[in-house]
């Protein structure tokens, strides 16, 4: 039998703890001495014993001595479950259908019986889970990047006062599609079962970079003008089809396979043509962020789309549903299309213009192919990515 002596020291002092560590050097059932000088020792010493599990067997002589038997299995932690492993890499660390009662524990805890439920959504593995989703968000975190050092805003802007025009309109588009793409994972993040960490601290630092994306855009926005440009009904309804989807798949699906994909290649549009190193600048970091929103989506949704047969059908039907929507609307800011046009062109010479004509044509047919590529990655054939691509909002997001 093991002995513990506590001198003077009372249980209300921390005493309980070389109890409890005690108790864990030896085998379950077996007894442990405690002697102590302390008075009230014997009191403090039963119920601790009795809310921990243990029995408090015996009590004799003076100063106190205490036989209790070590039953910590027997106690608080009976029933209770281990929540995952730590590391996704290892087999079955990561639940399929992780509990309720799991709640916010860390995966890999041992979360105690009786704990509540909580009431995530999105607490499916196949709903949600994308192998990579832990490498990008290592990657994210690396490349985050602060607007202040990372811009040279102090950078010489030369150009003609209607090519700055023609900036402010853009950057004023960028800026709503990116309040879009914020809000979208933002009202998701909430529902997401917190077992499944790698991707909650994904879309968290996602809507971390749109939020950096909104500031920057908005900044060289106001660099040389007090006022923005136009934001019209069309491009407002066609965000609001994307906050107003309730299906977590569907919804990124529309957003990051289609949209983002498609904004991708407008965003590396403006860095081959921007007028200024500060609009080259702000594109460029913006497309690294965007590439990797685009690369969840595209891995949570091939790997959702081989488990799932009947999800490449309720993709094609979100997208017709939307394109029917949105039958109505004019589209493309024409303020912005013209305003790519001049940013292509770099003057208002006609050759110039035709020219910058030619690579906004070249942009959309650019921003198709890449839709059709990324479609079929997800299984669709060739014919069924042709259409889809071809009825995607003609908004670009």
């Amino acid at each position: 039998m093991t002995l513990l002596e506590l001198g003077t020291m009372r249980f209300d002092r921390g005493a309980h703890l070389l109890v409890k560590r005690a108790l864990r050097s030896i085998p379950v059932g077996a007894r442990l001495e405690v002697s102590g000088r302390d008075p009230v020792l014997s009191v403090h010493l039963r119920a601790w014993c009795r809310a921990q599990g243990h029995q408090f067997l015996h009590l004799s002589g003076d100063p106190m001595s205490a036989i209790v038997r070590g039953d910590a299995e027997e106690g608080r932690w009976r029933g209770s479950e281990r929540a995952g492993e730590v590391d996704p890499r290892r087999d079955g660390a990561v639940a399929s259908h992780p509990s309720a009662r799991w709640g916010l524990a860390a995966r890999g805890a041992q979360v105690e019986a009786g704990s509540p439920e909580f009431d995530f959504v999105l607490d499916h593995k196949d709903q949600v889970w994308a192998e990579e989703a832990g490498r990008l968000y290592a990657r994210a975190a690396a490349a985050q990047w602060d607007p202040e050092t990372a811009i040279d805003w102090g950078a010489p802007i030369d150009h003609p006062e209607d090519i700055e025009d023609a900036v402010v309109q853009v950057m004023t588009y960028l800026i709503e599609n990116e309040t879009a793409a914020l809000l979208v994972p933002a009202r998701f993040l909430s529902q997401i079962h917190p077992h499944f960490r790698e991707v909650m601290q994904l879309l968290a630092i996602q809507t971390a970079d749109e939020a950096r994306h909104i500031e920057v855009f908005t900044r060289r926005a106001t660099l040389r003008r007090d006022v923005l440009g136009l934001s019209t009904a069309g491009g407002q309804a066609s965000l609001k089809t994307l906050l107003d989807e309730p299906d977590f798949a569907l919804s990124s699906f529309l957003l990051s396979v289609l949209g983002e994909g498609s904004f991708l290649s407008l965003l590396w549009f403006l860095r081959d043509h921007a007028p200024d190193p500060v609009t080259r600048a702000v594109a460029t970091l913006a497309a690294q962020d965007e590439a990797r929103h685009v690369a969840f989506g595209l891995a949570h949704l091939a790997r959702h789309a081989a488990l799932d047969p009947g999800l490449l059908g309720r993709l094609a039907a979100a997208v017709t549903r939307r394109h029917a929507s949105l039958a109505h609307t004019a589209g493309l800011n024409e303020e912005v299309f013209d305003a790519l046009v001049l940013l292509a062109a770099g003057s208002w010479a006609p050759a110039a213009i035709e020219a910058g004509w030619d690579a906004v044509m070249e942009l959309k047919q650019e921003m198709h192919r890449g839709r059709v590529q990324r479609l079929e990655r997800l299984g669709f054939d060739s014919a069924q990515a042709l259409e889809l691509s071809s009825l995607h909002t003609r908004n670009f997001m």
